[in-house]
């Protein structure tokens, strides 16, 4: 077993282009993207035999003074954790990062599973995620929805919306960074997000979507196999009454119908929130995440979430900042917040 993953990236996206249970979120350009523009540690493990990769585990040593001190797979990312083909490499490897955690004195090990991979760890549910097999027809997509939400899609394109392709980030950064310090929540640097469309080229897709000629909202999504994974997306406080985020993950799903991808993955969110209740009306069903832990220091399952009543004038306070200070500062707390 070894760490030494960064000389074998090909070897491990081959294994992970094979595997059924790997996500994009195991490939090894993560490895790259946040370490060059985050600054976290990587410890990527795998578990060989016969010269084979039969398991991975991709981590990043995270330090926070404000948030602790720990060893996550993968930060930023929805999905984790160990994949392994046979039950000896899962072990293996599950065994070898409690070692790491304790070697590196870490207050936590944390990995991202989407079903339970480990036995007796506590474990916590607090997001769920929301994948949908995608019919090859655009009207049976439609139909899924609940009534509500196809008025809403109706009536987003009455309102003559353009999606456009865009390379440059600028539109992008402005209105995601818009939408997230209006919501209390730090923004990724521009760098970030640079890095993940150099990484992974025609795989990340940025969309803006344009009304009257001026953008409204935009979307990053990623491609991994056949699914789509829209994941870091915002709107303009107009874009709300135009509906402009509801035409653009429509203008998606079609696009991804059209290509002859058989999944949308809509991402996690938490539950009972709005997000949350925003999916379900998209006709997605929500699945639990299980999040896992092996408690070094700490003493109990950590609670870095929104909804910790202790941020919560932390939250009101980023919402007035200016939104080029917020932009400044954000990077400095979001890369502990992954």
């Amino acid at each position: 077993m070894t760490d030494k993953a960064a000389n074998d990236s090909a070897r491990w996206d081959r294994f992970v282009d094979a595997s059924d249970a790997a996500t994009f979120f195991h490939r090894a350009g993560w490895m790259r993207v946040i370490a060059d523009s985050i600054g976290h540690r990587p410890h990527y493990l795998f578990a060989e035999q016969d010269d084979e990769i039969t398991g991975i585990l991709p981590l990043f040593e995270v330090k926070s003074l404000l948030f602790g001190h720990s060893l996550v797979s993968t930060p930023f990312c929805v999905y984790g954790g160990v994949v392994a083909s046979n039950d000896d490499a899962r072990r293996s490897l599950l065994g070898h990062a409690q070692q790491l955690a304790e070697r590196l004195g870490v207050d936590f090990l944390e990995l991202r599973h989407r079903t339970p991979q480990t036995d007796g760890w506590p474990s916590k549910s607090k997001h769920s995620t929301f994948r949908r097999e995608l019919d090859p027809e655009e009207e049976p997509n439609l139909m899924a929805m609940k009534r509500k939400q196809r008025a809403v899609i109706r009536q987003s394109i009455k309102n003559d919306h353009e999606a456009r392709l865009e390379q440059n980030l600028d539109n992008f950064f402005e209105i995601y960074s818009t939408s997230v310090r209006n919501l209390g929540t730090p923004v990724f640097s521009r760098k970030f997000f640079k890095a993940l469309q150099q990484e992974f080229g025609n795989d990340c897709e940025v969309v803006t979507v344009y009304q009257d000629d001026q953008p409204r909202s935009s979307l990053m999504s990623f491609y991994f196999r056949d699914e789509v994974l829209p994941y870091y997306g915002g709107g303009l406080p107009e874009s709300r009454g135009l509906k402009s985020m509801d035409f653009m993950y429509w203008d998606q799903i079609r696009r991804a119908v059209t290509k002859g991808l058989k999944t949308y993955d809509f991402g996690r969110s938490k539950n009972d929130s709005g997000p949350y209740n925003y999916k379900r009306h998209w006709g997605f069903t929500p699945e639990p995440l299980v999040y896992e832990y092996h408690l070094v220091k700490a003493d109990q399952v950590p609670d870095i979430s929104p909804n910790n009543p202790k941020y919560k004038y932390f939250i009101s306070a980023w919402q007035k900042l200016p939104l080029k200070l917020s932009q400044q500062l954000g990077p400095l707390l979001s890369k502990y917040l992954g």
